[in-house]
């Protein structure tokens, strides 16, 4: 049976993170040296696009489907719903359930294996006058953003407070009109 088949079956033809049914597809969880179904889920095209960075992070209602599939029983499910809760740990919510989600310390160390979900990436984040970002900083946007998926334009000289780092060097989380999105760093500047 074909790893696709396998996840297929596995998933019941759903998304092993949110459950729909519409635009399935494979998604390594890495660090991965290849496709197999003990480190792959089945996940959705909104799941896919959020995770990879490609769309606006929805934290206000796609991401609460997590309080399910952190109870997969199927570690590369557990170790994806943790890295998305980590990541939008700065929302209440994610965060309770971020604090009941345990993982033993082999999955930990997967989970924390993937330099796009950590902040120790190789190369620095720098803003568009080469200053080192770090998680926590203050970013102010130089240029007007249409944030899409969001219905509003981050203006520029908005200041972005308490940036979380992406592990992409070119980009940054932040809250904007109350809205966790994702910046390009060429478009920020660091404030003093």
């Amino acid at each position: 049976m074909s790893v696709e088949q396998t996840l297929q079956n596995r998933s019941d033809g759903k998304c092993e993170l949110c459950s729909s049914d519409q635009n399935l597809r494979i998604y390594e969880v890495p660090p991965t040296d290849g496709a197999n179904s003990g480190k792959s889920i089945y996940i959705c095209e909104i799941c896919k696009s959020q995770i990879e960075g490609t769309s606006v992070l929805d934290t206000a209602h796609h991401w609460r489907c997590l309080s399910d599939s952190m109870w997969s029983t199927v570690p590369a499910v557990q170790i994806m719903a943790w890295r998305i809760l980590n990541r939008l740990k700065s929302e209440s919510w994610a965060q309770d359930m971020l604090d009941m989600l345990y993982l033993d310390d082999e999955m930990m160390g997967w989970a924390n294996a993937a330099n796009e979900y950590s902040s120790d990436a190789d190369d620095p984040t720098l803003d568009s006058n080469g200053a080192v970002l770090q998680a926590g900083d203050t970013v102010t946007l130089v240029k007007d953003l249409v944030v899409k998926g969001a219905n509003f334009t981050a203006k520029r000289g908005t200041a972005v407070r308490n940036i979380s780092l992406t592990g992409n060097p070119e980009q940054i989380e932040g809250r904007v009109n109350g809205t966790r999105i994702v910046l390009l760093t060429c478009f920020l500047k660091k404030s003093n």
